[in-house]
């Protein structure tokens, strides 16, 4: 009986729970998010054209191999599309990395525009040629259309209308372009090396990486500005299984391949990594509430009740939103014989990972060793950078991007949120405490589509956003 009665007063708690939910979310006014660009057709037509400029130098970065000259051809166009920014800016270039400094009326608190130069490889078939830069349909085609020469254009174009209007920043800015980072290269790294050594500490530092997103979260819809606050860790894995080898026409048990077959099989079916909800999380999570449908408004406006349901859920129904609450691991290459009927006397796995702050590189990968080792594998590791820093999202400098966000872009939500992939940004937070990840351009289904794949594109009645969204943030430095 006394059973009966714990549970009866569980219900009836866990109903005055949901009830309270229930209100709170009923009384939570809901959001409509109607930001779109402004129609500006002169200023997007001429901020198309130079971006067309720019896709057309074929920027393609392969690592480990010197292409200075290649970038070189690159800054050139630069220099004739930017002439005020190259006559009036301190420039300095180290291996086709590209550094500029404009002097303000302070150095308290100096502010770093940046992303890359160099794009991925241009495979397949394409509408449009991949180095075209082709105009059409209202979007601009080709490699690095939307990674990310549309933002290195934007912050040159920034500063360039701002030279010719006789303007001085309040604080020092610094345009910062690596051409290493599509392969994680020493390029931003020594940039950030040439700062250091100047003393620089930059106050605030704006990266590519998270951007203007349609429909961030399935059911969520509009357009919504993504800050990415911080980085997963990274590494790539290899597990290998060795063995005698041996006709296959006599199978033995155990064999390499079976052996990284149980290895996937336990990782797939267990659950190695530990799951949180990161505060930066939690806080888009209850940014992008008041836009959702009722039962979506409900469970992610009411972390206080939901979190506990919401991590053991959110890996089934949304790959990306589970990468934000844990490590993860995929199994991204497999070698084995190569003949059908030889058993291999070696298989290897391919493996990588990001890992989440709560459970860095060192534990992560430590989870993993010991599931090799129990499967009798050899497990090298290669390429392992630990979790970026953390920005502050409460901090003065993510609220002045936030500010300037809604400055520029009326009616668009801004939300912080944590980056799965990896950009040059991390090499920053040596000398910086506050960097984010925002390209102030919009990004659709189409255009996330076409980042390192087919048929690459901005619509290009964003641009003249980004050239304010920077005017802004420069004019902000006060």
């Amino acid at each position: 009986m006394i059973i009966l009665w714990i549970l009866a007063g569980l219900a009836g708690l866990l109903i005055c729970l949901l009830l309270a939910a229930v209100i709170r979310t009923l009384l939570t006014p809901s959001k409509t998010s109607d930001y779109v660009p402004d129609a500006d057709p002169a200023r997007a037509e001429a901020y198309a054209k130079k971006l067309s400029r720019m896709i057309q130098v074929d920027t393609v970065s392969v690592p480990d191999t010197n292409q200075r000259e290649k970038f070189l051809a690159f800054h050139k166009v630069l220099e004739e599309l930017f002439p005020l920014v190259h006559a009036r800016l301190e420039k300095t270039e180290i291996d086709g990395n590209l550094l500029y400094f404009w002097k303000g009326k302070s150095s308290d608190r100096p502010l770093v525009l940046m992303s890359h130069q160099d794009v991925v490889p241009a495979e397949g078939t394409w509408t449009h040629a991949p180095f075209s830069g082709d105009i059409a349909e209202g979007k601009v085609w080709g490699r690095g259309a939307s990674d990310t020469k549309c933002s290195v254009m934007a912050f040159f174009q920034a500063v360039e209308e701002l030279l010719e209007a006789g303007y001085e920043p309040p604080q020092d800015v610094y345009l910062s372009s690596s051409c290493t980072e599509e392969w994680a290269g020493d390029g931003c790294p020594k940039l950030v090396d040439e700062m250091k050594r100047r003393g620089v500490r930059p106050w605030l530092v704006v990266d590519e990486g998270g951007g203007i997103i349609t429909e961030p979260v399935g059911g969520i819809h509009g357009n919504f500005a993504m800050v990415g606050v911080f980085e997963k860790g990274k590494a790539d894995v290899k597990l290998t299984a060795r063995s005698h080898g041996g006709h296959a026409s006599a199978p033995v048990k155990h064999s390499p391949a079976a052996r990284l077959a149980d290895f996937i099989h336990e990782a797939e079916h267990r659950r190695l990594f530990r799951r949180r909800m990161p505060r930066e999380v939690q806080a888009m999570f209850e940014t992008l509430a008041p836009y959702a449908s009722f039962p979506l408004k409900l469970v992610l406006g009411n972390m206080w009740l939901f979190r506990p349901l919401l991590l053991q859920v959110l890996p089934m129904i949304s790959a990306q939103g589970g990468a934000m609450i844990q490590t993860t691991m995929a199994f991204t290459m497999l070698k084995g014989s190569d003949a059908y009927n030889v058993m291999p006397q070696e298989a290897s796995l391919g493996v990588n990972m990001r890992f989440i702050p709560h459970q860095g590189m060192e534990e992560s990968l430590g989870i993993v060793k010991r599931l090799a080792e129990k499967h009798g594998l050899e497990m090298e590791v290669f390429h392992a950078t630990d979790c970026s820093a953390v920005t502050d999202i409460q901090g003065d400098a993510f609220r002045t991007v936030q500010r300037v966000i809604g400055e520029t872009f009326p009616g668009c939500a801004g939300s912080p949120y944590v980056m799965t992939g990896a950009t040059d940004a991390r090499n920053y937070h040596r000398i910086c405490d506050s960097v984010v990840r925002f390209a102030p351009v919009v990004y659709g289904p189409e255009q996330m589509k076409g980042m390192h794949g087919l048929n690459e594109n901005i619509e290009y009645n964003c641009l003249p956003g980004a050239v304010d969204f920077y005017q802004n943030l420069i004019r902000a430095m006060t």
